[in-house]
């Protein structure tokens, strides 16, 4: 799911794309304190080692980091588990193929829609080993070099 010109990102987690093979990518809303808002659009917040994980047939968002908002009077625990909003279907669409698959639901990235609403681009990833990982690095640099070639060839 690419964002779209009206969405601005605000949090990314750039090593999923490096760690895991995303497989499906789906948006979800984030139950969120008005002073975890208000850092949110200050640019603060960190998923990087964020995961969403299953409780009570809900999902939840966790270890993602929500910094303090010091003029806040009720602030929020910068760790906290953050329930995601999403419909039934979608839910037991995600619990099913983590359990039939064995895929890792990972946080892609935080941002505003159009809407000035905090959403979260969800992926269904598979972890890579060591060795898929080297191998998707040279893929990406050889497609570097192939493009530089190409060009200053004419």
């Amino acid at each position: 799911m690419a964002l779209r010109g009206t969405e601005r990102s605000v949090a990314q987690n750039r090593r999923a794309y490096r760690d895991y093979e995303i497989e499906d990518t789906l948006e979800a809303g984030i139950q969120l304190m008005g002073s975890e808002v208000k850092v949110l659009r200050q640019g603060l917040a960190s998923i990087a080692e964020a995961y969403a994980t299953e409780r009570g047939g809900e999902i939840f968002l966790l270890n993602a980091h929500f910094p303090i908002y010091p003029p806040a009077r009720f602030n929020h625990d910068p760790r906290r588990p953050r329930k995601l909003l999403l419909r039934r279907r979608e839910i037991n669409r995600l619990l099913g193929a983590v359990k039939r698959e064995g895929v890792t639901l990972i946080p892609l990235s935080v941002y505003f829609n159009e809407r000035g609403m905090a959403k979260l681009a969800l992926g269904l990833a598979k972890h890579r080993r060591k060795e898929d990982r080297r191998e998707v690095e040279k893929a990406r640099d050889w497609q570097r070099d192939r493009g530089r070639l190409l060009r200053e060839r004419g």
